[in-house]
């Protein structure tokens, strides 16, 4: 019995430190689900599953982003241990008035998550290609023993909204 009892106490402070790991590592808050799509069956287990999630930029108004990433099902997915693959997609888009709250630098991390315990974390980055005023955004998942080379962009050229003309442009928010 008292194997038992400290088999539940390890799956416990293993599920606070996955809980905390994840939550520690995110920048611009909590990402939005929107959908699942289960891809493979599990018996007695959760399947793995496709989901997509938005996020908005937190520095630049009026650009959200939707990302598409595996998720594990099975003993180790549904207990948050399963190491993530780095196959991630990724798709930013215009859907109001841009405006920019501060200045920022290229390859500023604009959402971070953890995709394993200890050693993956995906990062979504931002830049600016300034000859053609357009935010350009990166995801890539990075490995501490190897790293991935598996990785996705998407560009949002700024144009305006509505009745106003006036267009900011990314470079006048790009720090020196």
């Amino acid at each position: 019995m008292s194997r038992l009892k400290g088999f539940a106490r390890f799956c416990g402070a293993l599920a606070v430190m996955v809980v905390a790991a994840g939550s520690a590592a995110q920048a611009a808050g909590e990402p939005e689900l929107i959908f699942r799509k289960s891809t493979v069956f599990k018996w007695l287990t959760p399947n793995d599953k496709l989901a997509t999630y938005a996020i908005d930029d937190t520095v630049v108004d009026g650009v959200a982003c939707h990302y598409t990433v595996p998720e594990k099902g099975g003993f180790k997915g549904m207990f948050g241990v399963a190491e993530e693959v780095s196959d991630i997609s990724l798709a930013c888009r215009q859907y109001g008035p841009i405006s920019f709250k501060a200045k920022f630098e290229q390859g500023d991390v604009v959402f971070s998550e953890r995709r394993s315990l200890i050693f993956k974390k995906m990062q979504i980055v931002r830049g600016c290609d300034p000859k053609r005023n357009v935010l350009v955004y990166m995801v890539y998942s990075d490995k501490l023993i190897d790293g991935s080379p598996k990785n996705s962009t998407s560009s949002v050229p700024i144009m305006p909204w509505g009745a106003s003309g006036d267009i900011p442009k990314c470079a006048d928010f790009l720090k020196d």
